[in-house]
């Protein structure tokens, strides 16, 4: 469980490479000037382009904050956009996802009636045979190619669970969204966890992928897509 955190917290780090820092909680540390000391204080006049020294003895002086950076120690969570490519088989669907390089394989449900998520890794290299001539899908029904076909070709658990394709692959752009799991204990000290992935598809659908249960769903379906088109593929 350990590892699989680690490649989850990799995979957020790599897609929020492009986001920047995450928000930072400032707390306010009040340091008084020290006793006998001088307060410099820019003068009003900009014409002077001086400053003036006033003489703790003559005025009153005031107490100066210091602001120290303070980080949430839980992570915020890492929102972005990413290109994938995904199809849609009899039993399930795949997803790639181009920034980990990587074939998520989303079976329908199980007998518990949650669908199963499996991750692989795309080995497919351009110069490689995208499909398969021989295998010759059903009437209506179609053979996968590049990435997606490679791992559906070479492992025949992945083949049988999933069925023949529905339609050809099709590549968009479109949010993703990972939110960090784990917990911060009393000492403030966060300790990483299982978290979950948001993906919204082309069709209109967002999807959950729960790292602790290794399961996924259709969380929420939009009347239209916010998914933009883009080329494919793995």
């Amino acid at each position: 469980m350990r590892l699989r955190v680690l490649i989850f917290l990799v995979l957020a780090l790599v897609i929020a490479a492009c986001q920047g820092p995450p928000p930072t909680m400032y707390v306010l540390v009040v340091t008084a000037t020290p006793e006998g000391g001088t307060a410099v204080a820019a003068s009003a006049d900009s014409d002077a382009g001086t400053t003036q020294e006033t003489p703790t003895e003559e005025a009153e002086v005031p107490v100066t904050p210091t602001i120290t950076p303070t980080p949430d120690p839980f992570p915020t969570p890492v929102i972005n956009q990413v290109q994938v490519a995904e199809e849609r088989f009899e039993n399930g669907r795949m997803i790639w996802l181009r920034p980990v390089d990587q074939i998520w394989v989303m079976l329908d449900e199980d007998a518990d009636g949650q669908g199963v998520w499996r991750i692989y890794d795309d080995t497919f290299e351009e110069g490689e045979m995208e499909f398969d001539p021989e295998l010759e899908p059903p009437e209506g029904l179609h053979q996968p190619i590049r990435g997606f076909g490679k791992l559906w070709r070479e492992n025949l658990e992945v083949r049988e669970a999933l069925g023949w394709a529905l339609e050809p692959e099709v590549g968009y752009v479109t949010r993703y969204e990972y939110h960090f799991g784990g917990q911060v204990d009393e000492n403030n000290v966060y300790t990483p966890g299982p978290g979950y992935h948001i993906i919204e598809n082309l069709f209109g659908e967002v999807y959950r992928f729960d790292e602790e249960s290794g399961t996924w769903a259709i969380i929420e379906a939009r009347p239209e897509a916010t998914a933009e088109p883009a080329g494919t593929s793995e």
